[in-house]
């Protein structure tokens, strides 16, 4: 019974990652609103090794439409435009001699469809994937019968397993209409 415990518990936090790794890039994808986490990819020169944005700067939403960074060397303005433009995050940052901005373009009708269906693929890629840790448990239940689990114990665990299953299935749809909602909210 143990055996089934650990494995139910170890599917569930399989799954748990994968809704949270999801959350994660849903992040990264613009909708139009200041969002720090699409500048989680920039990574900016200084003092010869190459560090992470938040790390030679403050980084700040300043309005709905607008992301601030204030670097504390203000010798590092050019490496950090550099790396904004490097990471390829689609906003040309402007400065003035101080301060960066980077102002968010409102987007178009079309663009925020592809911003939806890009989200749909992210959301369908995390539940193929807990279908999969679904599919890996089912297989080591039918192994552990054959080790000595009786089939009413399996029968149990199985349909624990689906009820899991369901439910990351059900968050997954969850973080997939709300960040659709945030992308098609003019």
């Amino acid at each position: 019974m143990a055996d089934t415990k650990d494995l139910l518990k170890s599917c569930e936090e399989k799954m748990e990652k994968t809704t949270l790794f999801l959350d994660e890039s849903l992040g990264r994808i613009r909708a139009g609103r200041a969002n720090l986490h699409i500048l989680d990819d920039v990574k900016v020169e200084s003092y010869g090794t190459v560090v992470p944005l938040n790390q030679v700067a403050n980084v700040q939403i300043q309005d709905a439409r607008t992301i601030s960074i204030r670097p504390w060397d203000k010798k590092a303005i050019r490496d950090i435009e550099k790396g904004i433009m490097a990471a390829n995050v689609g906003i040309t940052p402007e400065n003035n001699g101080e301060i960066i901005r980077l102002n968010l373009p409102q987007p178009t009708e079309e663009r925020r469809r592809e911003l939806t269906k890009q989200c749909n693929a992210e959301g369908e890629k995390s539940k193929v994937q807990v279908r999969n840790i679904r599919r890996d448990g089912i297989e080591r239940l039918k192994k552990m019968i054959k080790e000595g689990l009786s089939e009413d114990l399996e029968k149990d665990a199985e349909a624990e397993l689906q009820k899991i299953h369901d439910k990351f299935i059900k968050k997954v749809d969850t973080l997939i209409a709300a960040k659709n909602e945030e992308i098609m909210t003019i």
